[in-house]
């Protein structure tokens, strides 16, 4: 299943609500993994944006994660939401000792940032300057939530950069673009209509199916992922797009 080229899956595995629809009702909690990745070759981790995760827990999911499958966990809220990208030099430590034994697995790390931050130019290429330089095996994207990033400048420094601009599908919840900044195209599905709660008609998957073809034969390795997990959506949606990339 795994395709270099391109990666599907969700914002993460373990969700409840997810047994009996996703997951078969007698399989166990600690399967639930080896399940998940025997269908799709990648996940966001989005619990390490509220929290990091245990240093052994890190290393039992690089012991069971199976060759060619990538994680691409969400980068602490307390370095974006709170130090807003500011004096962050620790936290990004604390941050990747802890993801160390995921580095043979690890793609792009997400940067979600919050709806109040807005750009400037100081301060982002100070960051963006400080992730390139000490972690410059990483690959990174990032997410924004606030218009005024939609503009020429920043995109000129994501590209300086090579920091992929991350297509953030919600409706009109977030800002959207379909801008390329790096090699990875990275796109996040929130769901169509309601946040979180809606799922993609065949048709607008079939849609985003021929653009992301357009991207990897253009050079760029596709990664998508899909947040929409109320209701069972994100599982369903996912295994939608990677049939429709598969043909």
């Amino acid at each position: 299943m795994v395709n270099k080229q391109w990666h599907v899956g969700t914002s993460g595995w373990s969700y409840k609500h997810w047994k009996d629809s996703f997951y078969p009702p007698k399989l166990r909690l600690a399967n639930w993994f080896d399940y998940y990745t025997s269908r799709f070759d990648s996940s966001e981790i989005n619990t390490s944006f509220y929290h990091l995760p245990k240093e052994q827990t890190v290393i039992n999911w690089a012991a069971k994660a199976p060759k060619g499958f990538t994680f691409c966990p969400k980068l602490s809220r307390y370095i974006t939401h709170m130090k807003k990208l500011r004096d962050v030099e620790e936290p990004l430590e604390r941050f990747f000792t802890v993801f160390a034994p995921l580095y043979p697995f690890m793609g792009p790390v997400l940067i979600q940032l919050p709806p109040m931050l807005r750009y400037n130019a100081a301060v982002a290429e100070s960051f963006f300057d400080l992730i390139r330089t000490r972690y410059s095996d990483q690959r990174f994207v990032l997410e924004v939530r606030h218009d005024t990033w939609m503009q020429e400048e920043a995109i000129r420094l994501l590209h300086h950069y090579q920091i992929g601009f991350v297509i953030s599908q919600s409706f009109h919840f977030f800002p959207y673009a379909e801008w390329v900044t790096s090699k990875d195209v990275y796109l996040r599905f929130h769901g169509p209509k309601e946040l979180y709660a809606s799922g993609y008609s065949q048709e607008m998957l079939r849609e985003y199916a021929i653009k992301c073809k357009k991207w990897i034969n253009t050079g760029h390795t596709v990664w998508a992922y899909f947040n929409n997990d109320i209701h069972g959506y994100a599982f369903q949606d996912a295994q939608t797009l990677q049939g429709l990339l598969e043909v």
